[in-house]
């Protein structure tokens, strides 16, 4: 209950970079997670990992010398998932600034990268500048798992997300939906 309460407060401080008023469910978690083959994975990044929930499973199916670092912008949200994974890189910064972090880490590119972030409710140069950071260092093949809300489909800003995804991704699927996750969403599972 703690870290739900945590969540929501994280949401009321900044809900359009939360996005959200619950955390991941653990069936979205694995949605977002089982898409990947994590034996293949060297280089993992998550954006906006919230109370860990995804990280937590990222951390039990990579490799041991995979490199994984999570790059969360709010103070205390980083705190929560530091504690719950806490052999995890988790850096409290903007992702726009991901080839700055992965340069310090001596790391130029990822073959996978997981977010959390809310997408759809980002203004459109925001979004543009977060994917311009996300492909300076995730090459082509490179692939990108995001979730969505099921309701947020039929809205402009999620149609106006989905059509960015289909204009940048040589290749975007669509997960089963994670029916109890609160609200219900999916994953779109892009390849660069």
């Amino acid at each position: 209950m703690s870290e739900h309460s945590d969540f929501l407060k994280a949401f009321f401080r900044s809900a359009s970079n939360v996005g959200a008023i619950a955390p991941s469910s653990n069936r979205l978690a694995c949605l977002m997670t089982d898409w990947f083959d994590w034996n293949e994975v060297d280089n993992v990044l998550e954006f906006g990992p919230g109370t860990g929930v995804v990280t937590e499973v990222i951390q039990s199916r990579k490799k041991d010398d995979t490199f994984f670092m999570a790059i969360e912008r709010d103070p205390e949200l980083a705190a929560i998932s530091r504690q719950r994974c806490p052999g995890v890189n988790i850096t409290q910064d903007c992702v726009t600034k991901v080839a700055e972090l992965c340069e310090k880490e001596g790391v130029s590119s990822v073959e996978v990268i997981l977010s959390g972030l809310p997408w759809a409710s980002f203004p459109k140069e925001l979004q543009d500048r977060c994917l311009e950071a996300m492909f300076s260092v995730l090459p082509p093949g490179g692939r990108f798992a995001t979730f969505a809300y099921l309701q947020g489909l039929m809205l402009p800003a999620g149609k106006r997300f989905r059509k960015l995804l289909d204009e940048h991704f040589s290749s975007v699927e669509i997960s089963p939906t994670a029916w109890k996750n609160l609200p219900p969403a999916f994953v779109y599972r892009c390849v660069r």
